[in-house]
């Protein structure tokens, strides 16, 4: 199977912000290009930051649906075709079964049928992303006679790729540049759209600090402004 002119991408995020943090630029300009981009969010955002979540339960159900409402907010932003919630407890994922992820995962994979998947970086200090590389692989699996993408990308995501401890079995190796001088405006609006995630600068999760990740990833590719990923599988015809 060739690689057709437009195709169906797919990124694949623990939480929402993470989409627009690590493949925000990239998904704008796929979109521009007339290839239909989706995004599935792992968990829930929040519930994490209250050490008994049980005891803030109402706020919390609040906090998520104006989470989930800034998400699509930022999807408009971005042009994305269609999110796709499955609320799994937030930074919680070691308490569920990798199997119940991945099959939930591979609903989505399946009716999305993407060519190709963005992923989170295995080594990320968020413990979550290192769950959702696991489960991503194993929903992305090639097995013959089940529809399974072609490409695979990682993604760095500020606010937890950088906070890992940076030995050569963590840190984040890109391989592949994407330029998104037409689009790094599109990913900055998109990240405002967060008013519970998006913070003033210099915290990591700041219009300033993607802008200033953006220029880094450029210049080390002779580009203004670029997004990195690194490779993870590709399978050519």
């Amino acid at each position: 199977m060739g690689i057709r002119s437009t195709e169906n991408i797919l990124v694949i995020a623990s939480h929402p912000d993470d989409e627009v943090l690590g493949v925000g630029g990239t998904i704008a300009k796929k979109a521009m290009s007339g290839h239909d981009v989706f995004v599935v969010i792992l968990a829930t955002g929040i519930a994490a930051r209250y050490p008994n979540p049980e005891l803030h339960a109402e706020t919390i159900v609040s906090e998520i649906d104006r989470l989930k409402k800034d998400a699509e907010k930022a999807a408009e932003t971005l042009k994305i075709k269609e999110m796709f919630f499955l609320d799994f407890p937030d930074n919680r994922l070691d308490t569920v079964p990798k199997m119940d992820l991945t099959f939930k995962l591979k609903q989505v994979i399946d009716t999305v049928k993407p060519e190709t998947v963005y992923i989170h970086h295995f080594g990320d200090y968020n413990w979550d992303h290192g769950i959702a590389f696991d489960v991503s692989l194993m929903a992305c699996r090639p097995n013959v006679g089940d529809f399974f993408p072609r490409r695979i990308y990682s993604y760095e995501v500020l606010s937890s790729s950088e906070r890992s401890f940076q030995n050569s079995s963590n840190v984040f190796c890109p391989n592949v540049f994407e330029n998104i001088l037409d689009t790094i405006e599109q990913k900055k609006n998109a990240l405002r759209c967060y008013t519970s995630e998006s913070k003033p600068y210099p915290h990591p999760r700041s219009p300033e600090a993607v802008e200033y990740l953006a220029r880094k990833r450029g210049i080390e590719v002779g580009l203004e402004f670029a997004e990195a990923f690194q490779l993870i599988r590709e399978i050519n015809p």
